[in-house]
């Protein structure tokens, strides 16, 4: 006869893959951990501003269209003039002529901005938040306070009371036991076996796991107040918008997207497109006829294709650390310069491959553009690939300043006495802007006797007001810096012009 026999059915649960949505939901990415961070940091830099900018960091960012002057120059300026697109020279001038002559901004006292104020007591939490992560409380936190400890006694002695065992009521619990207590003397170490262990020490002078790891706080201390070295701000002098230079962008609140660049009729393309702060820095380092000019850090290329495209250099040298970079450069050039191998390379252009805090060609440059790696705000925020906050490049991006500074200190070296230096990042950080620019300023003089005056360009500022808006000079030790804006999405970008002095 057959029994029927029960059957349980045990469910399994299953793992999804990688890519799954329920998986990639749970999974904090670079852009996640990037936010993070700038709320942390920027929201207390920027107070109440923060989210305003934070709004546009998430949105598309807005261009401006370079014309290329070796395609199709005035069909294209006519072009992008019909679709509503502004001249920036034509605006510039105009501006210009109607601003009154007075004084820039003033000398800032270093140490008493509002900035230094809040970055302070960021640095001061950041680190309170690091030691309570990593180390329990001390002993006195954890240990029980004496009454705790008498509490705790009487209410043990009346619980052996209420048990029937006889127990002195004018003694606690703790001196019961200590005279009642024998001792084991099965724990007491024969002297045969040696008793040296028990007075060895070996300090701790590591925690386990942490031997590469780097507190978060120690890259805001990169900024410092401190000046022990000869510091000049001067207004720029008079800045003339280079005639060959075809910028065109629409006015604020206009979010008109630009035509994508097409072939001309000399083969070329017939404009190229670029975050419109990123024209200011190459731009405003005012290149004059036949100087020699450095782009330290070039890749992409398009602040080098900007200063080509004045007609003004005698020779751009475009220089980066990799060559997946550097190749970059040369398919720009390509593509926007006619004939380029025959006319131009190694003639107008110079692509090089090198790291630039190590470059030896002292007192040899003109001009030079040092658009230093940074934590490129916007990119990591909207980019997961090659982003910065991810958990393998830590120590890479905590590291960013002493190595922005390592290249800005290098730079001024190769600067001739008498020469401009344009330094910019698309961070919004103090510590990678002004920050960087204290340090190097201070080890190119104690280290170097380089003495150096750092170029206001506010009034120029005020030249572009029409398109940008502009950090507040008062919170900004030496640069200028475009903040995000909806209206205006430009940027971010900070830049400081040094000029060597003779």
């Amino acid at each position: 006869m057959l029994r029927q026999r029960s059957i349980f059915y045990l469910p399994r649960r299953f793992k999804h893959k990688k890519d799954h949505w329920s998986v990639v939901e749970k999974k904090k990415h670079p852009v996640d951990r990037a936010l993070s961070n700038f709320d942390d940091f920027y929201g207390s830099v920027f107070g109440n501003r923060w989210r305003g900018i934070r709004a546009a960091l998430l949105t598309e960012h807005k261009y401006i269209a370079l014309v290329n002057n070796f395609g199709d120059t005035e069909k294209t300026c006519e072009e992008l003039e019909l679709e509503g697109a502004i001249n920036v020279r034509l605006l510039y001038n105009i501006t210009k002529e109607r601003l009154p002559n007075g004084p820039s901004r003033e000398v800032p006292e270093l140490g008493k901005g509002s900035v230094d104020t809040k970055l302070r007591g960021f640095i001061r939490q950041q680190e309170e938040q690091e030691i309570a992560s990593i180390y329990p409380k001390s002993a006195e936190e954890v240990a029980p306070s004496l009454a705790e400890i008498q509490f705790r006694d009487e209410h043990q002695t009346q619980n052996i009371a209420q048990a029937g065992e006889h127990v002195d009521p004018k003694k606690s619990l703790t001196e019961t036991i200590k005279e009642d207590s024998e001792i084991d003397l099965q724990r007491i170490v024969d002297p045969e076996y040696g008793s040296g262990a028990l007075h060895d020490f070996v300090p701790a002078n590591r925690i386990k796991g942490m031997e590469d790891w780097i507190p978060e706080s120690e890259h805001y201390k990169y900024y410092s107040n401190t000046t022990d070295f000869p510091l000049a701000i001067e207004p720029e002098e008079e800045f003339i918008f280079p005639e060959n230079l075809q910028l065109y962008s629409y006015e604020k609140g206009n979010c008109s997207l630009f035509a994508k660049p097409k072939k001309s009729q000399t083969g070329v393309l017939t404009h190229f497109l670029m975050d419109g702060a990123s024209v200011l820095p190459a731009l405003l380092l005012d290149v004059k006829y036949g100087e020699r000019v450095l782009d330290a850090c070039a890749a992409p290329g398009g602040k080098s294709l900007l200063m080509l495209q004045t007609l003004h250099p005698d020779i751009v040298i475009c220089n980066d650390i990799q060559e997946s970079r550097t190749n970059r450069i040369k398919r720009i050039m390509d593509q926007y310069l006619f004939d380029y191998e025959e006319k131009w390379h190694g003639k107008r252009i110079l692509i090089t491959q090198g790291d630039a805090r190590v470059l030896e060609d002292y007192e040899l440059y003109d001009k030079i553009l040092v658009d230093v790696p940074c934590t490129t705000d916007r990119h990591s925020l909207m980019e997961n690939d090659n982003n910065i906050f991810k958990p393998s490049r830590v120590k890479e991006r905590l590291r960013l300043p002493e190595m922005q500074s390592a290249i800005l200190t290098n730079c001024l070296r190769l600067l001739k006495p008498g020469g401009s230096l344009m330094y910019s990042t698309c961070s919004l950080s103090p510590i990678q802007n002004d920050g960087v620019v204290h340090m190097s300023l201070q080890k190119v003089f104690s280290e170097y006797g380089i003495t150096t005056t750092v170029k206001d360009l506010s009034r120029q500022m005020k030249c572009f007001g029409h398109l940008f808006r502009f950090e507040n000079p008062k919170n900004l030790k030496y640069g200028q810096m475009v903040l995000p804006y909806l209206p205006a999405n430009f940027g971010p970008m900070y830049f400081c012009k040094i000029t060597r002095n003779e």
